[in-house]
């Protein structure tokens, strides 16, 4: 699959001309020392993309680590998302300014919608889609009055991205999901590049799954990489962005640009790895979330 999305040797220029960069880091379930000091080894590596959400509880500690490192606000891109619960206008205004409070930051870089579905609601409720729009539109002002740079949704269907694109006033231009071998979601991600939505993956490691899988330790030993970096590559080629987790130096370190976008996949490692496509999902289905 292609992109239509431009796209520099290090990220993808959304919509509005934001760069969104190719490879970041992801925080979900990462606490602590150990946490600050991934954050920290992952931007001496030249990783600028921290990936966080209100449900990870941990943009507090994400932001002593940025103050930690010393790095110029400007020079790191920070996404975080509005949970399940905070969705309504009320709700997820309140949820925007804490997100930024937390982050002690001016503006976000990225601001999702995590979840199409509203927590503890039946998921046939017409009342997700009410509620949805009416966080949309906090996230629209939001964007308007420059608290966050670009916007979009995480884990939205085919159906929730058609009916937020026909009332939008301002388009989405991002959409989260799982993306990996065995879960490809290749009719979603080409309707996300047919409107110009650029895909971030995550689970690309398949929640470790993956990491074990024959196939993809055939592939790495061919070219002396690592598993994680096979299937993060996968993702890089399919023309997503990534946003592996971890908090272990010893890992992060595979996940430097240099290491992931310096050498590429061939067609037929691309197809050993694309066979594996069972439609095994790791992580929530938002599926039945009318």
């Amino acid at each position: 699959m292609t992109t239509n999305s431009k796209r520099s040797p290090r990220s993808i220029q959304l919509q509005n001309g934001v760069e969104l960069p190719l490879v970041g880091l992801g925080t979900f379930k990462a606490h602590g020392q150990d946490l600050r000091n991934t954050i920290k080894r992952a931007l001496d590596i030249g990783v600028r993309h921290i990936d966080t959400a209100a449900v990870y509880k941990n943009e507090s500690e994400i932001a002593d680590a940025l103050e930690e490192a010393g790095i110029a606000r400007e020079d790191v891109f920070i996404t975080s998302k509005i949970g399940p619960h905070q969705h309504g206008t009320e709700k997820a205004t309140l949820a925007c300014e804490e997100i930024l409070t937390r982050l002690r930051v001016e503006y976000l870089d990225l601001l999702l919608i995590h979840w199409p579905g509203v927590a503890k609601m039946d998921v046939k409720s017409v009342r997700n889609a009410h509620k949805r729009l009416e966080t949309w539109r906090v996230v629209e002002d939001l964007y308007k009055a420059g608290r966050c740079k670009a916007i979009g949704v995480s884990n939205y269907e085919e159906g929730h991205l058609a009916e937020l694109l026909e009332v939008a006033e301002i388009r989405p231009m991002v959409n989260q999901i799982e993306v990996h071998p065995r879960f490809q979601q290749t009719n979603l991600r080409t309707y996300c590049d047919e409107r110009e939505l650029a895909v971030i993956a995550y689970a690309s490691l398949g929640c470790g799954d993956l990491l074990r899988h024959k196939v993809v330790l055939k592939v790495a030993k061919s070219h002396g990489k690592t598993a994680a970096q096979v299937l993060l590559r996968w993702g890089l080629q399919q023309g997503c962005a990534v946003i592996p987790k971890t908090v272990h130096d010893s890992y992060v370190e595979q996940y430097s640009e240099e290491a992931l976008l310096s050498w590429q996949l061939s067609d037929d490692d691309m197809e050993e790895l694309n066979v594996l496509e069972d439609g095994h999902k790791y992580c929530w289905n938002p599926a039945p979330i009318r």
